[in-house]
């Protein structure tokens, strides 16, 4: 399994993120990769970071563990939390620390 860091997310901004629903699937687009600070933690195997996706769904997927497929990144399973609803719809936020 390949470490998840920054660098990995950084050129699929833009980019969709079809998650699995079983039956269906939602597409998510990548808006936002940035790092976060590593608050005295020396020693950790990557920088902490924080990744925003943007759902054009009116419906909120509940926070869990979703299985993505982006073209870039491949398969990978992330947790997702609902952070945000606005005009263009939901706002998710997946924190790598």
């Amino acid at each position: 399994m390949q470490l998840m860091t920054l660098e990995r997310f950084a050129g699929c901004l833009g980019q969709g993120f079809d998650v699995d629903l079983g039956a269906t699937s939602v597409a998510l687009t990548l808006s936002e990769a940035r790092p976060l600070p590593q608050n005295g933690f020396a020693t950790t195997m990557r920088q902490p970071f924080s990744l925003l996706f943007r759902s054009g769904s009116s419906v909120v997927l509940p926070q869990k563990i979703y299985r993505m497929t982006n073209a870039t990144v491949g398969p990978i399973e992330i947790f997702i939390v609902p952070v945000a609803r606005d005009r263009q719809g939901i706002v998710y936020q997946a924190i790598f620390n």
